[in-house]
């Protein structure tokens, strides 16, 4: 009898450690996981939603369905300490005051249309003129303003996709256009962004993300010395406007060379060039070096006390470099921080500014039957 009791005990000890072991791996695959919590709501009573993708690293991506705004990026310094490096807001009321797209997903066309009009197979297109005279990121409600639906990716890399319809003559532009974009959180701490659209009639497209960084960690600080590198041979000049004037000029001999690493604060105050004066700093599309559609380094961003390191690919011929210009203080975000000039930079992948007008650009038009594809992936790491 006593032998049958020890036996069971035994038993009962070794099941014990095998529910441990299984518990224990199943927390250790929770590293990876999604979670979604309430955003607020639209004036409509609409609830929007906020997804968190979390890495086994310990990097976590806040995304929300409203915009498709990537709301907060933790980050580790060169000490292992994970701090939030991107501008943004605690709730979605705040994005409904009116900030300057941030972390947004931008279309239907990223950047600037001038005048707001473009001709597309012998038919002229007219659109809201948000920007001055021109069109600017899609419009006044353009996919920054709208609510994506969302379908998270679990797995080793979670992944969040995002879907939207945008239909026949919404804010201007022709045919229904079906677009899905999926944010994947890498294990080597990048968010790989993969765009796809297509479209029932001929269209333009240009998509892009349009997050505001601040590597310092501390986003009660500027960007002024932040260490950046463009793999860019060429810049587009721009008018008074900040539309391309059609130009591609080269970047050698003025202050729009980034081929070498440099401070952002060496040439942004230079305002005896023509080109730092219309956009009141860096506000400029560079042109890839390499074209190709090929995943390329595009730029990289160094910020040394902190020891961040962010490096941009993707598989567009441009970059749109922003320096926060307009920024001026008049925002309140995550935590209370008031947003300074300057506080954040941008590092838009896209096709040129203005490509509907100006027929030496590459083509942004997309037809039915053909896929609109792209993909853009921000890398972290530190030294």
């Amino acid at each position: 009898m006593k032998k049958q009791v020890k036996t069971a005990a035994v038993l009962f000890l070794l099941a014990c450690v095998s529910m441990t072991s299984c518990n224990t791996s199943k927390k250790e695959n929770n590293n990876n996981m999604i979670e979604k919590v309430s955003f607020g709501k639209l004036p409509d009573g609409q609830e929007t939603e906020l997804y968190t993708l979390k890495n086994a690293s310990g990097m976590e991506v806040k995304i929300s369905n409203f915009g498709g705004t990537v709301v907060s990026w933790t980050a580790p310094n060169n000490k292992g300490v994970y701090e939030d490096i991107i501008l943004g807001c605690d709730s979605v009321s705040g994005y409904l005051k009116g900030v300057p797209y941030f972390g947004a997903l931008i279309g239907r066309y990223g950047n600037r249309i001038a005048n707001g009009k473009f001709t597309l197979e012998g038919k002229e297109y007219s659109l809201a003129q948000n920007n001055g005279v021109n069109a600017l990121h899609g419009g006044l409600k353009g996919f920054d303003k709208v609510l994506w639906t969302a379908t998270p990716i679990e797995g080793e890399e979670p992944g969040l996709k995002l879907t939207y319809t945008a239909r026949d003559g919404e804010e201007g532009y022709p045919g229904n256009l079906s677009v899905e974009v999926v944010y994947t959180l890498q294990k080597d701490n990048s968010l790989k962004i993969d765009y796809k659209a297509t479209t029932d009639k001929t269209t333009v497209v240009n998509l892009t993300n349009h997050t505001y960084f601040n590597l310092n960690g501390n986003l009660d600080s500027d960007i002024l010395e932040h260490e950046v590198t463009l793999n860019a041979d060429k810049f587009l000049p721009v008018d008074k406007t900040l539309i391309p004037t059609g130009e591609l000029k080269p970047v050698v001999g003025n202050v729009f060379d980034f081929l070498k690493s440099k401070k952002i604060s060496a040439g942004i105050n230079d305002t005896t060039d023509t080109q730092i004066k219309a956009g009141g700093g860096y506000d400029h599309c560079w042109v890839l070096t390499d074209s190709t559609k090929t995943l390329k380094s595009a730029a990289t961003v160094y910020e040394p006390k902190s020891g961040r390191v962010l490096e941009v690919l993707t598989t567009e011929p441009a970059i749109q470099f922003y320096t926060g210009n307009f920024l001026d203080g008049t925002i309140k975000g995550k935590n209370g921080i008031i947003y300074k000039h300057r506080s954040g930079l941008c590092l838009e992948t896209q096709h040129y500014p203005d490509s509907p007008n100006q027929s030496a650009f590459p083509s942004t038009v997309l037809k039915p039957n053909e896929t609109y594809q792209t993909t853009t992936v921000y890398k972290f790491s530190v030294k």
